[in-house]
């Protein structure tokens, strides 16, 4: 056998199984684990904010997510049961009993604490952000894939995202976001203790995502639970439905 012909595959061999991995790819992975690119998905968070030793009332959610299209309900505090936040491509929306019509506002703006209104729609990073590899850092033991995320317009949560998505199972476990300026504006931690059906197979989805202020000692933990995935009908986003 030629020796040249044994070896050149071999090389290519090599070379594949070390290159790196697409970071888009590995980002729209990724998303799974946090609602985005599903055919429809169904949850429940409660969300607790605490500012020094101040610790808000516990609101309740009702999400349901497709695509680029998402609508929150708020289900407690009872002041502001039935209020909406509708979100539709990169526009968002507010409705609550007695408004007379939705009000815009956008996803940069604060819900509760240190959660965004962008926060508790189902992420679709791939979608907002081009992904480049950073290189690899170990996070609690684990290898994971650091990602800077730069938005591709105005209307996404954040202008900046510096992300760690564990190697060996492609979920987003910290976060780092930051101004257009590149000031650190909030971090965030992420847990998978619940799991869904998709493609035929068991995926980790998050359980708990706390997010800290980044100069003041405040954070809010948002817990996720309820899921489930499955069609949603494109008149649950209507917005004039919500009027």
């Amino acid at each position: 056998m030629n020796i040249k012909s044994f070896l050149i595959p071999l090389l290519l061999w090599s070379m594949s199984a070390n290159a790196a991995p697409d970071a888009q790819s590995l980002l729209q992975h990724a998303d799974h684990a946090r609602g985005g690119g599903l055919p429809g998905i169904v949850w429940e968070i409660k969300l607790v904010s605490r500012d020094g030793d101040k610790v808000s009332d516990e609101q309740r959610l009702e999400v349901r997510a497709v695509d680029d299209a998402s609508v929150a309900e708020t289900l407690e505090p009872a002041r502001f049961k039935g209020s909406k936040l509708l979100q539709e491509g990169r526009n968002m929306w507010l409705t609550r009993p007695g408004l007379s019509k939705p009000i815009p506002i956008s996803p940069r703006q604060r819900l509760s604490g240190e959660a965004s209104n962008g926060d508790i729609a189902a992420t679709n990073y791939a979608g907002d952000y081009e992904a480049k590899l950073a290189g690899e850092e170990m996070v609690d033991g684990e290898t994971c894939h650091v990602l800077e995320l730069t938005a591709r317009n105005k209307r996404a949560t954040y202008d900046r995202v510096r992300y760690w998505v564990s190697a060996k199972r492609e979920i987003g476990v910290k976060a780092e976001f930051y101004s257009l300026s590149g000031k650190l504006l909030k971090t965030a931690r992420f847990d998978y203790g619940n799991t869904i059906e998709y493609n035929g197979k068991r995926i980790p989805f998050v359980s708990k995502m706390i997010i800290r202020d980044a100069l003041i000692d405040a954070e809010t933990t948002m817990n996720f639970s309820s899921i489930k995935v499955r069609k949603i009908a494109a008149a649950e986003f209507d917005l004039g439905q919500m009027q």
